[in-house]
């Protein structure tokens, strides 16, 4: 996933080789094992149930949302330099966070909440607390932090927030005082909180995987907007860096041109 993201950038044959031996290592990696005392014990033995946001729904709205609404600008404004650069904005953010929340899903290995069902489908333990379960459903089980749906969540739909923010100047002085462009921040960010809060009503997470997966997420997204955006409240928040850099070049040009006329 994250090496297509890499290909959506134009990287080279080369770095999306070495992108998709991560992404394959990562994926294939074994988490942390971390001992359970059984005073803790209680914390994974919650039930096991479907997904409300499975990943079938869920990337589809990562994905497919943020091209939308990107699409929908560029028809209304032409701006061809703005599509690029918020397309390499959103991937960008998507990329990092899928590496990031990988690797310390990784490291920290904490078990999800319905571990033990998934150590023990029959419920019996033994002295040893080693696991008989399906080997696949324990290793995912032991990547509980931090939630990947809430990092993906935050750092796609964050994005949307912000660029909607940008391009309405919602927060500039120019858009103050309108409450419908808060409402339309605002709603991107309901989304992805809905998307987070509902991986602790399954079970498939508990309540800090998912504030750090969403704070992950969207501190991700920020970055990566304001690395081609200028800030919320700039008068020029709805152009990215690129598109004003070519705008003063345009003027110097013009200025210097006008100057050798009055020579």
């Amino acid at each position: 996933m994250y090496c297509d993201l890499m290909q959506a950038n134009g990287r080279t044959h080369v770095e999306q080789g070495h992108c998709k031996y991560i992404d394959s290592e990562l994926e294939n990696a074994e988490p942390f094992t971390r001992k359970i005392h059984e005073d803790e014990l209680w914390l994974y033995k919650n039930p096991r149930t479907e997904s409300y946001v499975p990943t079938t729904i869920l990337w589809p709205l990562v994905f497919i949302m943020p091209a939308i609404v990107i699409l929908f600008v560029f028809l209304v404004y032409k701006d061809k330099t703005d599509i690029y650069q918020a397309v390499l904005s959103v991937t960008l953010a998507l990329g990092f966070n899928g590496v990031i929340t990988d690797i310390i899903k990784l490291v920290v290995g904490r078990p999800r909440p319905d571990f033990f069902w998934r150590c023990f489908p029959d419920g019996q333990t033994n002295p040893d607390f080693k696991c008989n379960g399906n080997p696949v459903l324990i290793k995912d089980g032991k990547k509980s932090f931090p939630s990947g749906h809430s990092s993906f969540a935050f750092a796609s739909f964050g994005f949307i927030a912000l660029y909607i923010a940008g391009k309405l100047h919602t927060f500039s002085l120019m858009g103050k005082g309108q409450s419908w462009k808060l409402c339309a921040f605002v709603l991107p960010i309901c989304i992805a909180l809905l998307i987070a809060l509902s991986r602790t009503c399954d079970y498939h997470h508990h309540w800090q995987d998912v504030v750090a997966g969403s704070i992950i997420g969207y501190i991700l997204a920020y970055m990566c907007y304001r690395h081609y955006y200028p800030p919320l409240d700039s008068q020029v928040c709805h152009k990215p860096y690129a598109a004003l850099t070519h705008q003063i070049q345009l003027e110097n040009v013009r200025n210097k041109n006008e100057q050798i006329k009055w020579i």
